[in-house]
């Protein structure tokens, strides 16, 4: 009986530190450091114009408007839904998901594949006149893994360049400047590819263009 007693009072010891260390300790410590030495990155990385927060560097958002880049193609939509996504359509198909994140998943024989890069090659063309289908970059038609990438390649940058130029009213050189301000390199100079953040560059024309029509 008596070890009975050691032993249970050695467990809840063992049990009562080793909470305290895990559960307070350890996390405040971390919390503290990461608050002190990186605080942007701590926080979410988050954006904020104007004093609010519009999005954060590491996850993209949906633009549609041809006076900005198009970013990659997200199952999710990047999360972002309204009332009409939320009821059914005619075939009974719910867009609404909820908050998420993933790709389509779909095998490379799949015909809803194919369909869906059939759809959004047009799609692209149209608002893009002057390039051509074979120019078009592989991750402009392709899903991250996420569906929340904020990147896309430099080359699926510049091809859209002539009618972001159309829309926004910017020259050429104003938006070549913007890409060059959010290309991020490659890791170590050597992993990975350059690549630009499409939400970052969003931001910097549509500042630019109400700094111009003031």
């Amino acid at each position: 009986m008596r070890k009975f007693f050691e032993y249970t009072k050695q467990a809840i010891l063992i049990t009562f530190t080793m909470f305290l260390l895990c559960g307070f300790i350890y996390p405040l410590a971390v919390t503290a450091l990461a608050q002190g030495v990186f605080p942007h990155k701590a926080n979410g990385s988050l954006i904020e114009v104007d004093g609010q927060a519009r999005g954060s560097e590491l996850i993209g958002q949906a633009f549609l408007k041809p006076a900005y880049f198009w970013g990659r193609v997200s199952s999710v939509n990047y999360n972002v839904y309204t009332m009409k996504d939320t009821i059914p359509d005619e075939n009974d198909q719910l867009n609404y998901s909820g908050v998420s994140s993933g790709s389509f998943n779909y095998a490379p024989t799949n015909p809803a594949l194919k369909k869906r890069i059939e759809a959004d090659i047009e799609k692209f063309l149209l608002a893009n006149p002057a390039v051509e289908r074979q120019d078009i970059p592989a991750d402009l038609m392709t899903a991250s893994g996420s569906g929340l990438d904020p990147h896309i390649s430099v080359k699926a940058a510049e091809i859209q360049i002539q009618r972001i130029v159309q829309a926004s009213g910017l020259s050429e050189r104003e938006i070549r400047k913007i890409m060059d301000t959010y290309t991020e390199k490659q890791t170590l100079g050597i992993f990975g590819e350059n690549k630009i953040n499409v939400l970052m560059a969003n931001l910097a024309i549509m500042k630019r263009v109400e700094e111009r029509n003031g």
